[in-house]
């Protein structure tokens, strides 16, 4: 069964004319990347009131990919399959071989 959608809801959430972000400073791409890689919590408030606590940390290995990127390997299986096939291509000098005999 699929949503519908009313027009007056799209226009609700469309920008209003009067917010004007072209003159915004301190607006820094990026800015909390490196903190957010290196951990971080969140708190989860219930509404009994209780708060439950939840830490996030990339695992050892982890990698985080760039949108971009993202949109061509969907999985880790995708990542390892191209960087195997790049592996293959470096030159024999650079890197130790071991064949399965």
């Amino acid at each position: 069964m699929k949503k519908v959608v009313c027009k007056d809801t799209l226009k609700k959430d469309a920008m209003q004319a009067e917010y004007d972000f072209s003159n915004m400073r301190g607006a820094v791409r990026g800015k909390y990347y490196k903190a957010y890689r290196a951990g971080h919590k969140v708190e989860i408030h219930q509404a009994d009131g209780a708060v439950s606590v939840q830490y996030f940390k990339l695992e050892e290995g982890a990698v985080m990919l760039e949108p971009d990127v993202k949109k061509y390997f969907p999985n880790s299986e995708s990542v390892n399959k191209a960087l195997r096939s790049l592996i293959e291509i470096i030159p024999s000098k650079r890197r130790i071989v071991t064949h399965p005999k």
